[in-house]
């Protein structure tokens, strides 16, 4: 059986990249280990810290940086996260200084928000309603 274990969001620095999804989005710090002139960092949700990892890959890669361009000028967001409750987290990281790009809207069988993750790349939070 196949499994996702990492995914990647590429960032343009990944110290500022590790203290926002650290201390605004509340991930914990999995790995950190020197690769190159970067690092192999990666992230957890506390709620699953053996879970799937989010890679917080440099996108020094000449295709990376246009790609989160395009996405971005466009306003579609590189991944998603799920959230218990879209208007709650809204509510926390706007306290916290995030800014969102779309405020929390309910579509009937979700509802989602868009945040600027200050590194180049557009996140949804959704709630999926059950």
């Amino acid at each position: 059986m196949i499994r996702i274990n990492v995914t990647s969001v590429y960032v343009d620095d990944q110290d500022k990249a590790l203290a926002f999804y650290t201390d605004k989005l509340g991930f914990t710090k999995k790995t950190d280990v020197p690769a190159g002139e970067y690092r192999w960092l990666t992230v957890v949700s506390p709620a699953a810290p053996d879970g799937v990892e989010l890679l917080l890959e440099p996108d020094g890669h000449p295709a990376a940086r246009p790609f989160k361009e395009a996405l971005v000028a466009d306003g579609i967001p590189l991944t998603q996260f799920a959230v218990d409750d879209v208007y709650a987290e809204v509510e926390r990281l706007t306290a916290l200084g995030v800014v969102f790009t779309q405020d929390a809207i309910d579509f009937g069988p979700a509802v989602t928000a868009v945040l600027d993750d200050t590194c180049g790349n557009l996140i949804q939070l959704a709630t999926i309603k059950k």
